[in-house]
């Protein structure tokens, strides 16, 4: 059988399957769950895994599944990663009551399109067409949200790192996987439409410790930290335009505790921010910036300032040969004025993390109305979210590990990733979780004066 008709009955096979995939996508969305606590989102995936005859294996202390098809041919293996989390947007219509959640992310829509290609593939039968591996991967985390409670998961050990996909990483989940391949519902006229890339960050809790004291009576015993944390605030305005351009660094912090009562001299101050960027030493080089302008607020005012680092999330990297095959199936699928290429995202994703080490591609598909993340969010063409999201990961696989994977082998073997190995990963991701309390030494007037 020629390649164009084992491909479509392979499509064929996700068409029947289409009621299956979106009842799938609309119960796990009746579920949503936020990172780390996934578990009966993960009940499901592991329920149609089960259904499907699929061997798996799951994380012990959080969420997390991976189910395998093996062609029992060598050759590469292809990852089709699918999101399990919630975000929190308490003033949609959907969300969970108690907790905020809601799948205004799309991830539901993931989910449900790796079990249709699993399913798909099974019934087409057209394993003996392929080789190597396909990996089904319900991933935990992707959402950079409830940063406190993930930062008590890393006290207690349950975690390393604060997203799924580097965690996962971490313990070992992509070892045997060369190539990811992910869909993202998108609001866009475009039916499919190829991501560039996106920005990676370093996530930043600062806290300014002044001295209170009665605002009205004796201002001048306190150490105004707010004061402090606005001298900080100044001066990253002030250094703006020192980031390099081709890097898209963006900052933007926010205070989140500003005091205790306004008749007392603010002594204890929060902020929060990412550094992000599209070049991860470029935002390293920009946070020693930000660091530099917050300490001098802290010094201008005789106060002291904790900052915490957190390695976030790592700039995505999109390989140009995995471009063309997703370009391909695209205007396959679609005709060829429905398929366009995103300019590169000033967002994150911590697949960034997994192009570090290996080729990855996220497609989108324009199924939505309203904004990711809003109130606004909601599904207007459940055959594109569906039936052609399935269809264009079931394609992406048959065009990688067809013809004795030929494509693939290329990409793999000429893609040049950040770091090397998962080590060299991270051992740079590890050199980014900083926590100091600055100045090191304390300052006061008549000293600078002294050696002025």
């Amino acid at each position: 059988m020629d390649s164009t008709k084992i491909k479509q009955k392979l499509f064929d096979c996700v068409n029947n399957a289409s009621d299956y995939i979106k009842a799938i996508g609309e119960e796990i969305y009746k579920t949503p769950e936020t990172g780390f606590k996934e578990y009966e989102t993960e009940k499901i995936v592991i329920r149609e895994f089960e259904k499907l005859g699929l061997s798996y294996q799951k994380l012990d202390n959080i969420p997390g599944v991976k189910a395998t098809l093996d062609t029992g041919k060598n050759g590469p293996n292809i990852a089709l990663i699918g999101e399990l989390d919630a975000v929190i947007c308490s003033q949609h219509i959907d969300s969970n009551k108690d907790t905020g959640a809601v799948h205004a992310c799309g991830h539901n829509i993931m989910i449900a399109d790796i079990i249709g290609v699993a399913k798909s593939i099974i019934k087409a039968d057209i394993l003996d067409e392929l080789v190597g591996k396909i990996h089904f991967m319900a991933v935990p985390a992707e959402e950079y949200i409830e940063m406190d409670y993930r930062s008590e998961l890393i006290k207690k050990g349950t975690i390393k790192y604060p997203t799924g996909k580097a965690e996962l990483l971490y313990r070992g989940f992509f070892d045997d996987v060369d190539i990811c391949v992910m869909i993202h519902a998108m609001a866009s006229n475009y039916k499919i439409a190829l991501e560039s890339g996106s920005n990676g960050f370093i996530a930043k809790n600062i806290r300014y410790i002044g001295k209170a004291s009665h605002a009205a009576s004796t201002p001048h015993e306190g150490v105004n930290a707010l004061y402090a944390a606005n001298i900080g605030l100044m001066a990253i305005n002030s250094i703006r335009e020192t980031f390099k351009e081709q890097s898209s660094l963006r900052v933007h912090p926010i205070i989140t505790k500003g005091g205790e009562a306004v008749n007392v001299i603010p002594s204890d101050v929060h902020m929060e921010t990412f550094v992000r960027g599209s070049n991860i030493d470029d935002i390293v080089d920009a946070n020693k910036k930000i660091n530099r302008a917050l300490i001098g607020g802290a010094i201008a005012m005789g106060a002291k300032v904790e900052i915490e680092d957190t390695a976030g999330m790592f700039p995505f990297v999109v390989d140009e040969k995995l471009t063309k095959v997703a370009h391909q199936v695209g205007v396959e699928l679609v005709t060829k004025e429905e398929v366009t290429t995103f300019p590169p995202s000033k967002g994150s994703t911590d697949l960034g993390d997994i192009s570090s080490v290996m080729p990855a591609i996220e497609t989108c598909i324009g199924c939505l109305n309203g904004g990711l993340h809003s109130p606004d969010y909601e599904i207007i063409d459940y055959d594109i979210a569906y039936v052609l999201g399935t269809k264009f990961m079931a394609g992406m696989v048959y065009e990688l590990l067809s013809n004795e994977a030929k494509r693939a082998r290329v990409i793999i073997d000429e893609y040049n990733p950040i770091f090397k190995t998962s080590k060299e990963y991270f051992e740079y991701a590890d050199k980014l979780f900083v926590k100091n309390t600055y100045p090191k030494v304390d300052y006061c007037a008549e000293e600078c004066l002294a050696n002025s």
